[in-house]
């Protein structure tokens, strides 16, 4: 019984840090900087010192890419971001220090 527990165990580890680890981010996205999330009411946002639009229906996807609510954004987070044909945003993703700096690396690479 105690060999199973431990199993399972390892298993839960196992898929959490591989859950951690990738996530696909979108090739045509823009690289920014979120300011003041919620000092804007909905559905406006600041990317770069900026005050865009979402978009009906956009999403924003957190560090772990789980959907949040407007309300739910931090004071300020590196993020990638899509936008529309209407130039209002479409999808947010809340970049984790590592996405970062690996953006980071790739844009330095391609300079």
């Amino acid at each position: 019984m105690r060999r199973w527990i431990a199993v399972l165990a390892l298993a839960a580890v196992v898929m959490a840090a591989h859950a951690q680890t990738f996530r696909q981010l979108p090739a045509n996205g823009q690289i920014g900087n979120l300011t003041g999330g919620q000092q804007l009411p909905y559905p406006l946002l600041q990317i770069n010192n900026q005050t865009v639009r979402l978009a009906p229906g956009g999403r924003i996807y957190d560090e772990n890419n789980r959907l949040i609510v407007h309300g739910a954004l931090p004071p300020s987070a590196p993020v990638v971001f899509i936008a529309d044909s209407n130039g209002d945003v479409s999808r947010i993703y809340l970049l984790r220090i590592d996405e970062f700096e690996q953006i980071q690396q790739r844009l330095q690479r391609q300079q």
